[in-house]
């Protein structure tokens, strides 16, 4: 068995927001690995945050930003389960990086999640990209691959959890909440935005 120091333990916490004894079983089973480490726990806060987005969310904040040329400015209303929460500086500064997202991102349309998104909607984006020049005389299967594909890039130009995180774009908007609510150890919600841009 590795040898896991305190020192490594606090390191790993301060990184990933754990409790302490979670960061110690996870370098224990990565067998001192950090990397490894923090893999497993961020495994652990996602599959912990799926079993808490059932929960209510009546609390929260509303975010806002306007940029330094004061032609763009972004509202966001996030929600979580206590007061408490909405406090927390890690939620705050959530709720403030997201306002950045949206006004960098720049969301086609005002959708949080893909379930937004109405079916006519996707069923013409379909139809337009099956009947594209690009797949022309293509083998059905690989047309409808290539339709899917559009499927996924029309959904992060206009959903905002489907988008690249701006600070981070190794992962998704939705990913960084759910991570967000295994630290949190509540469900957050991104309720609606709103973006606004001079002569936009």
């Amino acid at each position: 068995m590795a040898d896991i120091s305190a020192d490594d333990v606090r390191r790993l916490r301060d990184a990933t927001g754990g409790k302490m004894m979670d960061c110690k079983n996870a370098l224990v089973e990565a067998s001192g690995s950090y990397d490894k480490a923090v893999e497993l726990l961020r495994k652990k806060g996602l599959a912990s945050a799926e079993k808490k987005a059932g929960r209510e969310a009546k609390e929260g904040r509303i975010f806002s930003y306007i940029h330094h040329n004061q032609k763009v400015g972004t509202m966001v209303e996030v929600l979580c389960e206590t007061d408490f929460v909405a406090r927390n500086e890690e939620f705050q500064a959530f709720g403030k990086a997201l306002t950045m997202h949206v006004a960098a991102a720049i969301p086609r349309a005002e959708y949080v999640s893909a379930e937004q998104v109405p079916a006519e909607t996707l069923e013409s984006e379909r139809r337009i990209a099956r009947e594209s020049d690009s797949v022309k005389g293509k083998p059905a299967q690989v047309i409808e691959k290539i339709v899917e594909g559009k499927i996924q890039a029309y959904l992060k130009g206009c959903v905002l959890t489907q988008q690249p995180w701006i600070h981070d774009d190794s992962k998704t908007v939705e990913q960084v909440t759910k991570e967000l609510i295994g630290k949190l150890g509540e469900n957050i919600v991104i309720r609606r935005f709103a973006r606004f841009e001079i002569g936009g």
